[in-house]
């Protein structure tokens, strides 16, 4: 009987106790593809206005230095789910299969009773593991009528992909999850990925503006080999699309630039492309792309004025497809907001590397230089975050696993490679890693950017480019931003190199890279 008494009387305080105890955070992880940090307006580089991803920031943290370890969409995405480098996870470049069946944090939020759901974009093969939920895009996507593989079941939704990614997004939001546990949406658009195709509504969007060059846009690559041999040209010549065999390498007319019969009059591919619009989305297109195309076959631009006309298409084009990206991040965040989720919702910003817009004279990524090493990094967490919090230490995209494992109470497993920031971002700690290392795979292929791997601390960087070349590249990032003068062998800089390659040395050690690991992959690429 006292038993039954003592219990009686310690049951509401043991059930207050439950009832007090904090409840983990739920997390909406949006991760775009190919957003370059210089196209989100909160960096202050005045290309264009994405005031929903701003107010991430706004209320929250700007990174000022988030890196990807690889920048290609595939492995990229890999090193976010499991917290390991490629080299590690064995998801090195597009072409090799991504192995499902190891660890990822959301098979660990899962475990621990967290809802989870995947949708959009995650270019890697095979059912997506640790997913309640997921509606993916299979391979790259389309930007028009795309096909979405819902558990597994393939289906063909009409309309525009990034609004589509949205709305699934929201309608497992509001419907599909059980509102008793906490959750996890990994929101992930394939915009702004190549080729740029924008929403009906944004397609003369910045039609009244012309885009300078930057600066480096007509590079003459001097000191740096490996740059000169890559084929990712905005205003690449009829000679050099021609001599890189019509891989789809530099900018091509129907594929970049829209045109469905070319400035030569050879009809394009992107004939085909538009076949998979309805005929209503078709006529919009043509509607606005068939007279700018006209008036610039007319005018048969030569020389700078030409590359002028190519670099603002392509810019212009990629720019439109961000500002539906933004308008999905207004929708999300305004559902939480609306339905009291926001004080205990972790929300991050990223993209899966960053992208090339005209520096150097090319789009896309792969490289460790600057635009493609780096990405956008905003996160918002009332809780912990104080609004307008400015972050300077190096994040990579190892670190997103442990970080959002710490955030849900769980301990981080030992195998994975990256670090929790939860104490940076709080302010709760200053101390944090001095150096990032890098690698890249994907050679011979596409674009043809050389095999390298390098280092990287707040002031230097370190790269070696390899397989059918031998070449050190070494830069003060302080006095050279723009990476146009290779300073290695430079004798002024003989103790920084050397203590570079100390560095280089040391994280390919702590990593568990190697040489041997290199050529490991080389030749599963090359007898694949």
């Amino acid at each position: 009987m006292k038993k039954f008494i003592l219990f009686a009387f310690l049951l509401p305080l043991l059930l207050a106790c439950e009832q007090d105890k904090p409840q983990p955070p739920n997390i909406v992880f949006i991760m775009s593809d190919d957003h370059a940090f210089q196209a989100v307006s909160a960096y202050g580089h005045d290309l264009n206005n994405t005031p929903n991803i701003d107010r991430i920031a706004k209320e929250g943290a700007l990174f000022n230095k988030g890196f990807v370890t690889n920048s290609i969409c595939a492995p990229s995405r890999a090193v976010m789910l499991t917290g390991k480098h490629s080299f590690v996870n064995g998801k090195v470049d597009n072409i090799q299969d991504f192995n499902w069946d190891q660890p990822n944090f959301a098979k660990d939020l899962q475990a621990a009773g967290y809802q989870t759901a995947m949708v959009g974009k995650i270019h890697l093969r095979g059912l997506p593991q640790g997913f309640d939920y997921s509606a993916v895009l299979p391979g790259q996507g389309h930007y028009y009528n795309p096909d979405f593989i819902i558990n597994g079941i393939k289906e063909r939704i009409q309309g525009y992909v990034t609004t589509i990614t949205t709305q699934l997004s929201l309608d497992w939001l509001k419907n599909k999850r059980d509102k008793d546990k906490p959750f996890l949406l990994l929101y992930h658009q394939k915009a702004p990925h190549r080729n740029w195709q924008s929403e009906e509504k944004y397609l003369t969007l910045f039609d009244d503006k012309t885009f300078d060059f930057p600066d480096n846009f007509f590079d003459d690559y001097e000191g740096r080999p490996a740059a000169a041999a890559q084929e990712m040209l905005i205003a690449a010549t009829e000679e050099q699309i021609a001599a890189a065999n019509g891989n789809g390498g530099h900018g091509r007319w129907g594929h970049d630039f829209k045109f469905v019969v070319d400035p030569y009059g050879r009809e394009t591919r992107f004939k085909k492309e538009l076949e998979r619009f309805t005929p209503e989305q078709r006529e919009a297109w043509l509607k606005v792309y068939t007279p700018k195309n006209d008036a610039m076959k007319a005018a048969k631009l030569e020389g700078r004025e030409l590359a002028s006309w190519k670099f603002n298409r392509y810019l212009k084009d990629y720019l439109r497809t961000i500002q539906s990206v933004d308008d999905g991040v207004g929708e999300v965040l305004d559902y939480l907001d609306e339905n009291g989720l926001s004080e205990n919702t972790i929300v991050v910003y990223t993209s899966d590397q960053g992208f090339y817009l005209g520096e150097h004279g090319w789009f896309d990524k792969r490289f460790m230089y600057e635009e493609s090493l780096r990405t956008p990094l905003l996160m918002r967490y009332p809780k912990e975050i104080k609004p307008g919090t400015q972050i300077d230490q190096m994040i990579q995209n190892l670190d997103f696993a442990p970080t959002f494992l710490d955030y849900a109470g769980l301990s981080i497993p030992e195998d994975m490679q990256g670090e929790s920031f939860r104490k940076v971002v709080s302010n709760e700690t200053s101390e944090w890693r001095d150096a990032i290392y890098y690698t890249y795979y994907e050679y011979p292929s596409v674009h043809m950017v050389k095999r390298h791997h390098g280092v990287r601390t707040d002031r230097y960087k370190l790269m070696h480019f390899y397989y059918d070349i031998d070449v050190w590249e070494m830069y003060d990032l302080e006095k050279d931003p723009s990476e146009m003068n290779n300073i290695y062998n430079n004798p002024e800089y003989a103790d920084i190199q050397a203590m570079m390659h100390k560095t280089f040395d040391e994280m390919r050690e702590k990593y568990g890279d190697s040489d041997a690991l290199d050529q490991q992959a080389i030749e599963s690429y090359i007898n694949r």
